[in-house]
């Protein structure tokens, strides 16, 4: 099947199996005479495999990785164990941080509720945001 059956069977745009093949994630389909990506049933089992793996955050490497192993005949279990551990201490990680930034937004709104909209001092910005504990838990863009 050409690649826009594939994605569609798989759940996929065509653009994200492109990507996946260009970082080596995916190995290059067999191709027909006139140069068409041709996709087996096989090749769709390991496109919705990556996007299962996407889907649940692990990275894009240990995908690589992975579909490697499983390529060469290996069984990638350990890889998979490694990278749910991770990725699950990594939730637990921020799931604090945003506990944390929770409790210092519901401290904000208290506090943006009791006081008036002007601040005596003239380099303040804004009293409210000013007002805040919390340093560098979200990345800035």
């Amino acid at each position: 099947m050409r690649i826009g059956e594939a994605a569609a069977e798989a759940g996929l745009e065509a653009t994200a199996i492109r990507f996946y093949e260009k970082q080596g994630v995916l190995p290059g389909p067999e191709r027909t005479d006139s140069g068409y990506r041709d996709y087996s049933d096989e090749d769709v089992d390991l496109l919705r495999f990556v996007r299962r793996a996407r889907n649940l955050g692990i990275p894009l490497d240990d995908v690589r990785e992975i579909v490697e192993l499983r390529t060469r005949g290996q069984v990638p279990c350990e890889v998979v164990r490694r990278a749910i551990a991770r990725e699950a201490t990594a939730i637990e990680f921020r799931i604090a941080e945003l506990q944390v930034l929770r409790d210092e937004f519901m401290r904000l709104q208290l506090l943006a509720e009791e006081v008036a909209d002007d601040w005596p001092s003239g380099r303040c910005v804004c009293h409210i945001v000013e007002a805040g504990n919390i340093t560098n838990t979200r990345r800035t863009r």
